[in-house]
């Protein structure tokens, strides 16, 4: 039997590492998005989450992790609803279909998701790939690799022919037709396939093209894709399984009709009309911007020659503007909007330059900051555990100098970030 003694020393070294554990931080400024900002304040996480939130600064016992951000402004970890991170938009984009295998992917996502991560975003919804994106998710998850919290929906659905069909533009003879199972389907029986195919590889949402793209080889680039009965069955079929579905929209029509067919969010959303924005109020969708994104294709339209292929640069040209517009009207309406910038289109790790282009459409920065943290939270439904700094939910952690409240560039100088109570840097 073990000596009294002995027992009261493994107590004791027990106790000290359940006090190792504990990090105690001083905060100048914090904006905790589910209440007013305060300053002069002491957090204390025990392990990954936070334990409590203290005014003044509190002195940390001897053994306890300090950090002190005593000049800085604290803030919930980043969100960005909207990101791919298995590719990167550039003049060879098209032809890696054709020389690049899952091994190069995956090993360039883990690059491109720790940059993501760096840049203060520690969650992101990963809306379609390869399927890489689900190993990546699952890497992270296993700290094998460095980066953000990751909701994937794994592959897109698409129409033949349409924004995701990967074969368009190629020579008939190279690749065999897609079929459900890769995420192309057409009628009610291959979106039920292709929805369930996606859920059992284990994506966390389902995203469908209601329309056409604008970087997409194909021709169209706002005409609806789906028919309304094709987007139910999506719809209920994801539901069934306890998934949500976010939509690629461009075209009034096609928006529409992922709108009443229940969709959880409009991703772009360019040329939506006012009666599209009042459905979206009743049905309660959320709009996803992406306004860095149709900036970035725009600019590279105009001013880099031979960036895009012909039928991609005439879309992309207005692009921008559109969107930028969309955004406006959508706020003035009272839509729900988060955070999202569709990162790959323009390069990864620029993420925050979507604070900017939202203030220049017109948004406050108090509810700037709200959509890229509590809101997207809400959208994802997990704001249980993220997007705001309270007692009991997990230590993702920014910091920034200054006061995003009334520098809204502040949010591209993240000089502290936090994920799951481990410091990133």
């Amino acid at each position: 039997m073990m000596s009294i003694n002995r027992l009261l020393l493994l107590f004791l070294l027990i106790s000290q590492g359940l006090a190792a554990q504990k990090t105690w931080i001083h905060c100048g400024r914090l904006l905790p998005m589910s209440a007013p900002e305060r300053e002069r304040v002491t957090l204390i996480l025990n392990g990954n989450k936070i334990e409590t939130i203290s005014d003044g600064y509190q002195t940390p016992p001897a053994d306890a992790t300090f950090i002190d951000l005593k000049d800085k402004t604290v803030m919930p970890g980043l969100i960005d609803c909207h990101v791919h991170l298995e590719w990167e938009q550039s003049r060879t984009s098209y032809s890696e279909k054709y020389i690049m295998n899952d091994a190069d992917i995956a090993f360039r996502a883990a690059v491109f998701a720790q940059r993501t991560l760096k840049a203060g975003f520690t969650t992101v919804r990963d809306l379609g790939g390869s399927g890489v994106n689900i190993a990546l998710r699952n890497a992270i998850n296993a700290g094998w690799v460095q980066g953000p919290r990751i909701l994937t929906s794994g592959r897109i659905l698409s129409i033949t022919g349409g924004h995701g069909d990967a074969t368009t533009g190629s020579r008939w003879d190279l690749f065999d037709p897609p079929v459900p199972e890769m995420g192309i389907a057409d009628g009610p029986d291959e979106c039920r396939t292709a929805v369930r195919t996606q859920i059992k590889r284990g994506a966390d949402w389902i995203k469908v093209c209601a329309t056409g793209g604008v970087i997409s080889l194909a021709r169209d680039g706002r005409l609806p894709h789906y028919a309304a009965d094709e987007l139910a069955t999506i719809v209920s079929t994801a539901r069934d399984m306890g998934i949500d579905v976010a939509a690629h929209a461009h075209g009034d029509e096609g928006i529409r009709r992922a709108v009443e067919a229940g969709v959880r969010t409009i991703e772009h959303g360019t040329f939506m009309s006012e009666a599209t924005m009042d459905a979206m109020k009743k049905h309660d969708t959320w709009y996803i911007p992406t306004l860095t994104a149709g900036w970035a294709v725009t600019d590279s339209a105009k001013y880099a020659k031979g960036f895009f292929p012909e039928v991609v640069r005439g879309k992309a040209e207005g692009i921008g503007p559109k969107i930028a517009a969309t955004t406006s009207k959508i706020y003035e309406k009272g839509v729900k909007f988060a955070f999202g910038t569709d990162a790959g289109v323009f390069p990864h790790g620029k993420n925050a330059l979507e604070f900017e282009f939202m203030s220049r459409a017109g948004i406050t920065n108090a509810d700037i900051l709200r959509s890229a943290t509590l809101n997207a939270a809400i959208m994802l439904r997990m704001d249980d555990r993220i997007g705001s700094i309270e007692p009991g939910k997990l230590a993702d952690l920014v910091a920034v100098n200054g006061n995003p409240l009334q520098d809204i560039s502040a949010m591209q100088r993240i000089v502290f970030i936090m994920k799951d109570g481990k410091v990133v840097m």
